[in-house]
């Protein structure tokens, strides 16, 4: 790799500090380097990405870069980051191997969505939503307004599975496994894996658990309405980020995306022992 673009987070690389060390580092060793700012178009001519933040950062970035098939790696400026794998310390010595093709490509799953609207459904058909989103971490269903459980009815395949009372639902990656479903309860998984992981978020029953599922299931979850004077509805989320708002009767299926993350590999760890540092605190 020589042309590379530098994804940015001002709010953690203080006056570009970082930034300009690396993309004058990577043209002093014959490469080419483009700064773009989070949510700025990818240079066409990038042959990979270094993306400066935190998980949170990277996240957001590769769904974007997995649409262009453009592999990346993460600098963490931030906390724990199970997914961005340098460090300041070790940005120089990671441009000069990425640079002599030292390194492997991990391919991440990634998640689709699509919204629609139920025959009971308060939502004209005319506002159901067509398109979908993608997530590397998470898909989020979540309560908003009063605090009160919500009714969540969880189907796969089209066979009908459980209605959870519960705050919420999250339905991840085994990306997303470190992430909102593991302070949820859920397992870890070795983020190659491909399955789908299903969480509720405190659910209001002592047997609800974590399940996992095939990578190739799709999971569709509606919201029942539970009293029909009240306004009810839950927040759709992806990576974070608002998606649309589903009204009883509402639903969100939920599959393997077509598109993978391409994460670019330096270190030779294994997967545990990645862990076992990151669960340690160094």
């Amino acid at each position: 790799m020589k042309d590379f673009c530098i994804i940015t987070n001002p709010c953690k690389d203080k006056d570009y500090c970082l930034t300009k060390e690396m993309k004058s580092l990577i043209e002093l060793k014959g490469g080419s380097c483009q700064v773009i700012r989070e949510g700025e178009e990818i240079p066409a001519s990038a042959e990979g990405i270094f993306v400066l933040g935190g998980d949170g950062t990277l996240i957001r970035a590769a769904g974007i870069a997995s649409k262009k098939n453009i592999p990346l790696i993460g600098v963490n400026l931030g906390h724990l980051g199970y997914l961005c794998e340098l460090e300041e310390n070790t940005i120089c010595t990671a441009i000069e191997e990425i640079m002599l093709g030292n390194y492997i490509i991990e391919e991440r799953m990634m998640l689709s969505g699509e919204e629609g609207a139920g025959s009971n459904s308060p939502k004209h058909s005319s506002d159901r939503k067509t398109g979908g989103t993608t997530a590397l971490n998470d898909v989020v269903i979540c309560r908003k307004g009063a605090m009160q459980l919500v009714e969540l009815i969880v189907s796969v395949n089209g066979e009908y599975l459980n209605t959870y009372r519960a705050d919420g639902i999250i339905i991840a990656t085994p990306t997303g496994s470190t992430g909102y479903s593991m302070s949820a309860g859920g397992p870890i998984v070795d983020p190659k894996a491909r399955m789908i992981l299903v969480t509720p978020i405190n659910a209001h029953n002592l047997n609800a658990k974590s399940i996992v599922l095939d990578a190739n299931d799709h999971i569709t979850v509606a919201l029942k309405g539970r009293q029909p004077v009240r306004n009810e509805s839950v927040d759709v989320n992806f990576d974070g980020e608002w998606a649309s708002e589903l009204l009883p009767g509402d639903y969100v299926t939920i599959c393997a995306a077509k598109q993978k993350a391409k994460i670019i590999k330096l270190s030779r760890l294994s997967f545990l022992e990645i862990l076992r540092r990151k669960m340690q605190g160094y």
